[in-house]
């Protein structure tokens, strides 16, 4: 079920004894939890009836244990269960060393299922996994989670935003918060945070703590997003590749009035040129390919950054690419020692790579 209808479900019908929630999303997932403690706990019983375990740290057999045992302190109780996948045996299946491993899976299994065929009341177990997405090279990593945790018949699934959602998010918010923003500003947005969900929460509020009122413009999401900022990075990307030297060191002026911290404008160079270069050896030139292709390996890509990754690689030959990485690399050692200035370590940078 999707986040909506269990927000739906829980309204409407008494709270079950598990569920399963799957996927990395983090905004509906935080929702999802706040709704279950108020429909659950009453207030004075949420410091004892909220439990936490970790599945990295414990097992499953102890989970059973655990919701089994009768609380001293509160007679309801709400057990979050992190890592749930880390409950799933390793290794290749049948080989002699995890023989002991299976066995104790198929205990892990049995044990659970046969709790959920008589559960206690008033007490309700979440498996929470994170880790992996519902598609690419996780997708058969998601089945075997969703395999193993077969007893329990209430799964939420938490996707990953698309563009589109997080642009209606980032609109709700707005009307919500009172913050006067218009479309393309929303749009800046989202590319700054890459559809993240709950960055975009956080974000917009600090946006209407800031702006008080008045409207939002794209010089203060520049001033406070600060991934905003990578379009100024792509700009000084975009005068390398064009070994426009006048305009790289313009680029760089503009940073240090910004105050950004060149330290990290350059582990935002080293992205984009790590990127592009994987985008060429595999092939990949329009900004759909770039975007579809990474998307397979599970990185987030909007539009935006797939066009600005398109054209380094139609500025930069793979050679070039690698040569630039070398310097970012020699460029970062010398900024992580002692220097007379920031500025100047930058600015060789430039020079080298427009030589």
């Amino acid at each position: 079920m999707t986040p909506e209808q269990f927000l739906s479900m829980i309204e409407r019908q008494p709270v079950a004894p598990a569920y399963l929630f799957l996927g990395p999303e983090g905004y509906y997932r935080d929702r999802c939890r706040r709704a279950l403690i108020e429909r659950l706990l009453p207030v004075e019983d949420r410091e004892h009836g909220f439990v936490r375990l970790d599945l990295a740290e414990s097992t499953l057999s102890a989970v059973v244990d655990d919701a089994c045992s009768l609380s001293l302190f509160s007679p309801r109780r709400l057990i979050w269960v992190s890592c749930a996948e880390a409950a799933l045996p390793r290794g290749r299946r049948g080989s002699a060393s995890d023989s002991g491993e299976e066995g104790g899976a198929a205990g892990n299994e049995s044990s659970l299922t046969q709790y959920l065929a008589n559960p206690v009341p008033d007490v309700a177990v979440v498996f929470d996994s994170s880790r992996y997405e519902f598609d690419g090279e996780d997708k058969a990593r998601q089945e075997r989670v969703l395999k193993f945790y077969g007893a329990i018949r209430n799964v939420v699934e938490f996707p990953r935003f698309s563009e589109a959602q997080a642009r209606r998010l980032a609109q709700d918010l707005a009307r919500q918060l009172g913050l006067k923003i218009a479309a393309a500003e929303v749009q800046l947005i989202v590319e700054a945070t890459g559809a993240s969900a709950t960055t975009i929460a956080t974000e917009m509020e600090k946006l209407a703590l800031y702006a008080q009122g008045r409207p939002i413009t794209a010089g203060d999401i520049a001033q406070m997003v600060p991934q905003a900022r990578a379009t100024t990075i792509f700009a000084l990307v975009s005068s390398l590749g064009n070994k426009r030297r006048d305009a790289a060191l313009d680029v760089l002026d503009t940073l240090v009035k910004e105050g950004e911290y060149l330290p990290l404008a350059l582990s935002f160079l080293a992205t984009q040129f790590r990127q592009a270069l994987a985008a060429s050896e595999a092939g990949m030139r329009g900004s759909g390919q770039i975007r579809g292709y990474f998307s397979r390996l599970g990185v987030p890509m909007w539009p935006s950054r797939a066009d600005q990754i398109a054209q380094t690689v139609t500025s930069f030959t793979p050679e070039k690419m690698r040569s630039a990485l070398v310097s970012i690399a020699a460029a970062d050692k010398d900024l992580r020692d002692t220097r007379p200035d920031d500025r100047i370590v930058m600015e060789r940078f430039v020079l080298d790579l427009t030589s």
